[in-house]
């Protein structure tokens, strides 16, 4: 539990200067998109059938390179992060450069992959899925957070999916089969006003171990962008464990600050 504050502490302080780590990279900013064409609502829950294979791409000295057909990012060094062979000088003294370094990261209880969804009518859902990368630390996240397209800003028919590392965003996936999710609809009146806190506010409660001493019982998280109306969704592995559910659900209310008087609602997964 202490590591979990001691996290979730982390990240609300590196929130406020996240742009300066980025400026440190000297990276250039890269957008994700997505196609004009509206994708059909349906599609990622009709169409999921088939397991995607995707590389995983590791973040322990900088953001790797991922480039696929629909999503790149641009490979971003840090001075902060570049590992170094100690001197004998350095090993005589106990400690060594990449010691010193490791110690400026801040690692996570767990290992996170972001998938990106792509609109495209001409081929079917998991065809259209990409694991994106994974990473494990503080500062990966918010080099990535803040590399990526913000929610607000991904076309109609786009979908991000943060999802602990092993288990794959959909819903015949082994963690997934016998889950459900809690689903906020976001307000159409009040999008630019809530859609990027919310997508920031629920990712930043999970990977941050602020649901008490549920997160075991957490698979991830979704954002889907459509025309009819963006949603936000946090997955959980048993839709049959109403006492835990219940207070997940609670705790994602109060985090994302969703009045009394607004209800959200949990949804069992419907596998085939």
């Amino acid at each position: 539990m202490a590591d979990a504050v001691a996290t979730a502490v982390t990240l609300a302080d590196t929130a406020t200067d996240a742009k300066d780590v980025n400026s440190e990279m000297d990276k250039e900013t890269t957008r994700i998109t997505s196609p004009n064409n509206n994708i059909n609502e349906g599609s990622n829950e009709s169409n999921n059938e088939d397991e995607t294979s995707a590389a995983v791409v590791g973040t322990t000295t900088s953001l790797a390179t991922v480039k696929e057909s629909d999503v790149e990012i641009k490979e971003e060094k840090s001075a902060m992060m570049t590992t170094a062979t100690p001197s004998e000088e350095e090993e005589k003294q106990g400690g060594s450069l990449c010691t010193e370094l490791r110690g400026l990261t801040h690692l996570l209880q767990n290992r996170w992959g972001l998938w990106y969804l792509k609109a495209d009518r001409q081929k079917n859902w998991e065809e259209c899925l990409r694991l994106v990368i994974v990473f494990e630390t503080v500062e990966d996240f918010w080099a990535l957070f803040n590399t990526i397209q913000s929610a607000s800003g991904l076309n109609y028919g786009s979908d991000y999916y943060l999802f602990k590392e092993g288990i794959k965003p959909m819903w015949e996936d082994r963690y997934n089969v016998k889950g459900g999710r809690w689903l906020v609809v976001v307000d159409k009146q009040k999008r630019s006003l809530l859609l990027d806190r919310y997508w920031l506010e629920l990712v930043m409660a999970m990977i941050g171990e602020q649901f008490e001493d549920y997160g075991d019982h957490i698979c991830g998280a979704v954002l889907n962008v459509r025309q009819k109306g963006d949603k936000v969704s946090l997955w959980t592995r048993d839709s049959m464990n109403d006492k835990v559910n219940t207070r997940i659900g609670e705790i994602l209310k109060a985090k994302l600050e969703i009045p009394d008087t607004e209800q959200i609602r949990y949804e069992v997964h419907k596998v085939s």
